[in-house]
């Protein structure tokens, strides 16, 4: 078992808090040699472009030979965009309250106040990204359940509601969850990892867990 990152953008941090995600899916990245270990795993000639893959009976022997990013047994702590405040001195007008007065400091989430004043206080201003998140900030932890591969537009209704996604406009789950997936992808690496080119990723299944013993703290 490893403890490892993961990261989520504000929408599907949302949605773990609001215990409504419960499945990530993350693309596969090609780095296999055809044939590899008695699977069936085809490239393209001369570019080594991913286009095909066979899977067989033992979902946790092949995720183990063919590389998944994550493994059943896995914690992981979740990334996401944050800031850390810190005051050294009385609050002014405009500013909000503070929990220690004179002195405060504090991690912040854009998932839980989008629009905190994020240029208050001293040091470095502005919304940090999730992936320089420091481990001590860590307040969401999900244990892996299960992991296998199957292409992107095999989900389901109910798959992609799991996703975490809330259907607006009477749009179905599995539409929003297309327009959502598109927008994590490059626009030069969507005609490989894009919804239309309906890759094969990784379907990631985890639960809530308690922040783990001995975890870093603030």
């Amino acid at each position: 078992m490893g403890i490892l990152p993961i990261l989520f953008n504000t929408d599907m941090v949302r949605a773990l808090l609001e215990e409504r995600k419960t499945v990530t899916r993350r693309v596969v990245k090609v780095r296999f040699r055809d044939g590899e270990a008695g699977y069936n795993i085809i490239t393209k000639a001369h570019t080594g472009e991913f286009c095909y893959l066979e899977v067989y009976d033992d979902w946790e022997e092949e995720v183990r030979r063919l590389g998944a990013p994550y493994q059943p047994g896995d914690i992981l702590y979740v990334r996401e965009t944050w800031y850390y405040e810190w005051h050294m001195h009385d609050r002014t007008e405009g500013e909000p309250d503070l929990p220690g007065g004179k002195y405060s400091q504090r991690f912040i989430f854009k998932a839980d106040q989008p629009d905190y004043p994020v240029d208050i206080g001293v040091g470095r201003h502005g919304w940090r990204p999730a992936i320089h998140m420091p481990k001590e900030a860590a307040r969401i932890f999900l244990r892996v359940k299960g992991v296998r591969a199957e292409r992107l537009q095999e989900i389901t209704e109910d798959g992609a509601v799991a996703e975490g996604i809330l259907p607006k406009g009477g749009n179905f789950a599995i539409d929003d969850f297309e327009s959502l997936w598109d927008s994590t992808i490059k626009p030069k690496d969507r005609d490989k990892y894009g919804w239309e080119a309906n890759p094969w990723v990784w379907v990631i299944e985890f639960e809530r867990v308690d922040k783990p013993e001995g975890w870093p703290e603030v």
